[in-house]
This record gives C-alpha cells, sequence and structure tokens, in this order.
C-alpha cells in the first residue's frame, strides 16, 4: 500500500493540533550528561520482562504470555520456516572472547527437523553473535521470552574466562525450534546445559506456555552447569523483572512440577549456601535480591526508588487484579510506560489456546504472535500470523542500532531492504518525540495505537473465517495468502499511522519555538557545539533518567490496573491516510491522472501554439 507523506497533511496537522503550552509551561527536556564507557552487563536493575497469565484467569480461558527485551541495538521481525536438516549438521553457539564475560564458540548438533516460529531478532548484546533472539512463537503453540536473572557474585566471579555451550539466545532458538510443549522446552533447555554446558552474561531466565502451563526455567552463572525449571498452572500469574524461582523441594525428582540439574542442591550445600532441613530458595541460594521494592496495588512507586516497579510479586498481586483479563489487558501490560521505555526493543504477546494441537493446518497457520516492532508505548502491536509468508521490507533488518554498521559500507545485496523505511526507527522516533513532551502527546498516541488494534481486532474475525474456508476447500496456498495479506496490510498500515503522529508533534513542536536542544556542557578547548556531543547515556543512570514516557505511575489516569475496562475505540484513530481533505494525491492515480494529465498536456500545446 502506497505511502502518502505530503506537505498539505503535515500542514493539516499544525492547524489543527492542540496549541502547545506556552514555554513556561513546556517539560523541560532531560538534561544530557556526559557520557562514559558502559558494559551491557552491570549493575542496571532492569532488563527484559516477561508476564505469564494462567487460562482460569482470564476472559476467553487463553493462556497469555507477553514481554519485551532490553537490548541497545536494532530490532526486527523474522518468520523461520519449517526445515529439515541433513545428517550431522550442526550449529554454532556460545560467546566471542569480546563478550563482557568473554567466552568461545563451538558447534553442537542440529536437529534433524525443526519448527516454523515467529520472532523479534536483534543484532548484538554482550559480544554473543547475531542474529539473536529472546523467543517468540512456534508452529507447536510453544510461545517463549527471555528475561534476564542475575547470579549471586562468587557464581560470577567462578565464571570461566574460556567458557563454552549455548548462550540465552542459543536457548531460545532451540526451545522454538524444537520444543511441542512449555514442559517440553523446558526439558530441552535444561538437556542442552547439562550436555554441553552454558555460556552466561551473568544469569538468566527462560519463560515458556501453552496452552495449558507455563515453565520458568533459571539458569545461574558459574560454569557448573546450574539450573532449575518450575511449572505454572491455569491459576498462576508470573512475573520476571527479574526471572525467579523463591521455593524448590530439595527432593524435586519426585514432584513432577519441577526439573533441575542434577547438582543444583548438592552444589548449594557444598558452598554453605544451603542447609539440609531448611526451605530452599533458589532465589536467595543462588540469585541475588530484587532491585525494586515492593508496591502497593495500585499505588505508585516510591518516588525514591531508583528502580521503580521492579518488584515482580508486587506486579504479580497488581496483575491478580486484572482478573478476568483479556488480550488488550496483556498488550497494555506490556506497553505501560512504567517500563516500556527506551530500553525496550520490541513487545510481544501470545494468546495461546488448543487450536493448534489438533495437528490440524489451519490450526497452525492461524496461530499469531502480536508484535510491536520496537517499545509499545509508541508501537502498534500487529498481529502476524504463523501462515504468514512474508513480512513488509520496512520490517526486516535495517542498519539503524545495528552494531558494527558505522565501521563499512552496505553489501549491494541488500541495498533495496536498506532503502525502504526502517519501521524500528520511525516508531523510535515516536517514542523520543513523545516521552520528550508526554503530558502533551502520550495520551492522544495511547489512543490512536489502541484504537488501530481495535479495528484490527474489529476485522481479524472476517480474515479468519476466510481463511478457514480456503483451507476447508483445499486451497491452502490461497489462504495463506489471505492470511499474508492481512498481516502485511496491518503492518503497513500502522507505520503510516506511526508517520502520522511523528509529523504531527515535530510539525507541532516546531510551530512552537522549535526543537529542543541538548543541555551538555562542552569540554574546555572543544570546539564542537552542543549538539554534535556523544549522545549517549551515562552507564549508571537509573531507570528514571532514561527516556520514558512514565507520568508518575504509567499514563496520566494510571497504570493498567486503573485504565482496567476502558479499551480501545476505533474513533480514536486519526484520518493518518488523508482521505478527507487531502484529496489531491489521490487525484494523481486512475482517472484523476488521467484527467489532469490530459489538462497539463492541452496547457502545454496552447502555450506553444502562442509563442
Amino acid at each position: 500500500m502506497p505511502r502518502l507523506v505530503a506537505i498539505a497533511a503535515v500542514a493539516v496537522c499544525v492547524l489543527g493540533s492542540v496549541p502547545l503550552a506556552s514555554a513556561a509551561t513546556q517539560e523541560a527536556p532531560r538534561q544530557a550528561k556526559p557520557a562514559a564507557p558502559s558494559k551491557q552487563h552491570s549493575a542496571g536493575a532492569d532488563k527484559s520482562f516477561a508476564v505469564y497469565v494462567g487460562k482460569n484467569l482470564t476472559e476467553n480461558k487463553h493462556t497469555f504470555l507477553g514481554g519485551f527485551g532490553h537490548e541497545p541495538s536494532s530490532h526486527w521481525v523474522d518468520i523461520v520456516p519449517h526445515r529439515k536438516h541433513p545428517p550431522g549438521s550442526t550449529i554454532q553457539v556460545g560467546a566471542t572472547d569480546k563478550a563482557d564475560m568473554p567466552g568461545k564458540l563451538t558447534r553442537i548438533p542440529q536437529a534433524p527437523e525443526t519448527a516454523r516460529y515467529i520472532s523479534s531478532d536483534y543484532s548484538e548484546f554482550v559480544g554473543f553473535p547475531a542474529p539473536l533472539t529472546n523467543g517468540g512463537l512456534n508452529e507447536y503453540g510453544v510461545a517463549a521470552r527471555d528475561v534476564w536473572s542475575d547470579s549471586r557474585t562468587e557464581l560470577v566471579d567462578q565464571t570461566p574466562k574460556d567458557q563454552t555451550g549455548p548462550n540465552y539466545s542459543d536457548l531460545s532458538r532451540i526451545a522454538m525450534e524444537r520444543a511441542h510443549s512449555a514442559r517440553e522446552a523446558a526439558r530441552i533447555v535444561g538437556s542442552q546445559i547439562d550436555k554441553y554446558g552454558y555460556t552466561t552474561y551473568g544469569g538468566n531466565s527462560h519463560l515458556f506456555a501453552d496452552a495449558n502451563e507455563g515453565w520458568v526455567l533459571i539458569e545461574f552463572s558459574g560454569g557448573k552447569g546450574l539450573w532449575a525449571a518450575q511449572r505454572l498452572g491455569p491459576d498462576d500469574v508470573r512475573v520476571s523483572y527479574p526471572g525467579y524461582i523463591d521455593h524448590f523441594p530439595a527432593d524435586w525428582q519426585h514432584d513432577p512440577n519441577f526439573m533441575a540439574s542434577p547438582n543444583l542442591i548438592s552444589y548449594a550445600q557444598e558452598r554453605g549456601w544451603w542447609q539440609p532441613g531448611t526451605d530452599f530458595d533458589p532465589q536467595k541460594v543462588y540469585g541475588t535480591p530484587f532491585p525494586g521494592k515492593p508496591v502497593a496495588v495500585g499505588k505508585p512507586a516510591d518516588p525514591e526508588d531508583p528502580s521503580p516497579y521492579r518488584n515482580p510479586p508486587s506486579l504479580e498481586a497488581e496483575f491478580r487484579e486484572l482478573k478476568p483479563v483479556r488480550l488488550q489487558d496483556v498488550m497494555r501490560i506490556v506497553r505501560d510506560p512504567r517500563w516500556s521505555d527506551d530500553r525496550s526493543g520490541y513487545g510481544q504477546v501470545a494468546e495461546l489456546d488448543n487450536s493448534v494441537s489438533n495437528r490440524a493446518v489451519p490450526g497452525k497457520d492461524l496461530s499469531k504472535l502480536w508484535l510491536a516492532t520496537t517499545a509499545a508505548v509508541t508501537a502498534p502491536y500487529i498481529p502476524i500470523y504463523l501462515g504468514t509468508q512474508s513480512i513488509p521490507p520496512e520490517y526486516r533488518q535495517h542498519r539503524y542500532l545495528t552494531h558494527g554498521a558505522s565501521e563499512e559500507y552496505l553489501d549491494p545485496q541488500f541495498a533495496e531492504q536498506e532503502a525502504t523505511e526502517s519501521a524500528t526507527q520511525t516508531y523510535k522516533r515516536l517514542m523520543y518525540a513523545t516521552c520528550a513532551r508526554p503530558k502533551r502527546y502520550l495520551d492522544e498516541v495511547t489512543k490512536a495505537l489502541e484504537g488501530y488494534e481495535a479495528q484490527i481486532l474489529r476485522d481479524q474475525g472476517d480474515v479468519e473465517q476466510q481463511a478457514r474456508e480456503q483451507f476447508s476447500s483445499g486451497d491452502a496456498a490461497g489462504a495463506r495468502a489471505t492470511l499474508t495479506e492481512a498481516s502485511t496490510g496491518w503492518a503497513e498500515n500502522g507505520l503510516e499511522l506511526g508517520d502520522y503522529l511523528l509529523d504531527k508533534e515535530l510539525a507541532g513542536d516546531k510551530a512552537e519555538g522549535g526543537i529542543h536542544k541538548p543541555k551538555v556542557t562542552v569540554p574546555e578547548g572543544e570546539t564542537m557545539n552542543p549538539e554534535s556531543s556523544d549522545m549517549s547515556l551515562r552507564s549508571e543512570e537509573t531507570a528514571r533518567d532514561r527516556m520514558n514516557c512514565d507520568l508518575g505511575g504509567g499514563w496520566a489516569d494510571g497504570g493498567t490496573l486503573a485504565r482496567k475496562g476502558h479499551y480501545g475505540d476505533p474513533a480514536d484513530v486519526p484520518d493518518y491516510r488523508g482521505s478527507e481533505g487531502n484529496w489531491w494525491p489521490y487525484a494523481l492515480t486512475g482517472a484523476g491522472g488521467l484527467l489532469i494529465g490530459g489538462i497539463a498536456v492541452w496547457l502545454v500545446r496552447r502555450r506553444v501554439s502562442r509563442s
């Protein structure tokens, strides 16, 4: 679908926008500070986020798994096909010696057959080779999220400098490629660690889910292959922020709700970190304390807390209050401005039911992952069906925020892909513009995005019914074309909406005094302008200091719980395609184009005859 970016549309935005506050009441730009070198594995108290909601707590009895990854990196959408591999095939796993916690790359056997899955891929994290992934949704109805989970200092310090074995991304990808259930995903990841070891960046976790249950799995640093997994049932809510397990039976081998490495209990006893006869708490034994302070349900976090809302039990208590939970509630959880900020690389929500378990082709192909290509606070969720055969090039890999892109020129094979607009960059720009003045823009952007998603929810039933009928009649290719057209169209229209909102905000800012200039101090003796200074955020800044839209507890009217019961309205979507008032772009196509072309030829001939 062609994108119409018209000067007239920008003019309408400026004239039709709500006047900005006076200079005296404008929100002050965030103070930029001289940048210092940073390590991505620092004491930073918030990386990836995930939430599991069991099916007995949801309105339609479907399981939900949502979340995002935290990486200062390029992000793009990938649909990996089902593949068969020749005997002896291997995959590369591990980390390089350039990682914060160095390792060695090795190769391990690939499975003979791997599943189709949808993923958000990204380009760099602590020296692990790209493309990286935190999970997604596969054709067997298994969803996965990958979340940080710091190990205790002694384990981090004792990790070998030449560690080998799969890293967190390798394990996420292997689970997506091979698992037919959440339980099997946990078993597969654990067996990979038992057999090949584990390459850590300081500790990690996975949250797996299918239609019936979830599993949380924690991988500990230290080079000892320590891991633990716990089942989550249909009545559970689990927030990983960080991932944790706080109860584990010492005789876990006899309990089907738990899995672990063979040495999980014995190693803790050897180190004197646990005494037989006492409760075994993996979080206390092998982990670190939660970074954020507890928060009462419905209350804002302590304004002095440098890591607000990073206490998982507090969030679990809050999200239980959403019962019965709807899809839009989980989408809103992942979008909530309290944590969806500059570090949120994307947003994902999987709605899991048993339609895929009957092995019917339509059940597989109609499964979908709701995906925001960058922070969902300013990006729409697009439902990507498993049966989708392609995605718009705007949503594929681009060099924006890609590691090493500034060091090399472009491979000509990627020229046209790179020439397209980068959806990640557009939505990132919208986040920067919106969150620079959230009191002015956030409500309008949220209403537009949720209204657009409401339009999709209204229309997707017809799309899926048409695809089912095509599958039933034997037209599988036609059904997949229907699903592809739908996902592609929603993605393209969503990007047009993002462009419209961004142009409107920037036009409004310029009309009201211009874009804020950075307030940074140029070092003595240097002659650069402040605008040319290092744009990096200092590594020691807190979660409150980075670019975010939090208005003191979420949106102006509160966080996700406060907004329960009020969902997107299609009437709130602006006329982003210019169908009202901006008639002239359409006049240049079809019959209108022929008419205008004929008039132009007549005028030229008339002018020539007069000369």
